[in-house]
């Protein structure tokens, strides 16, 4: 369900290093929440830090939307990068997933599979 590598940078490193490898497999970045900072922001301390990226390729969103209008409830996908024990962590929600929700559809598997290899790409590339 999940995949998650252990990054040899700071966490500021591979948040900064992200965007170019989103970009340059075909992807934006639509949104960034750092999760750590709000809640500080609201008064609740959190001893690690956690930032979560938007992240879309706007071809495969149209591909994914019009087999199913209901993959729009996965869409974007994320990539989060976030400290563990003093390691950095980037790992993803595996979008192969997506085919179990909806039942069999060779064509949902295919786009599925192909959008969880970049974006692993992305995760091993940041690392």
């Amino acid at each position: 369900m999940f995949y998650i590598v252990e990054s040899s940078k700071s966490f500021y490193e591979a948040g900064f290093d992200l965007e170019p490898v989103v970009q340059r497999l075909g992807f934006a970045i639509l949104h960034t929440f750092d999760f750590s900072e709000t809640l500080r922001r609201k008064g609740i301390e959190l001893d690690e830090d956690c930032q979560v990226f938007e992240i879309c390729n706007y071809r495969y969103a149209e591909k994914m939307l019009s087999l199913d209008m209901r993959l729009s409830l996965t869409l974007p996908w994320r990539i989060s990068i976030f400290t563990q024990n003093g390691a950095t962590m980037i790992g993803l929600t595996r979008p192969d997933t997506m085919p179990s929700i909806l039942g069999e559809n060779d064509e949902l598997a295919r786009t599925a599979a192909e959008i969880e290899a970049k974006m692993i790409m992305i995760v091993d590339e940041t690392r």
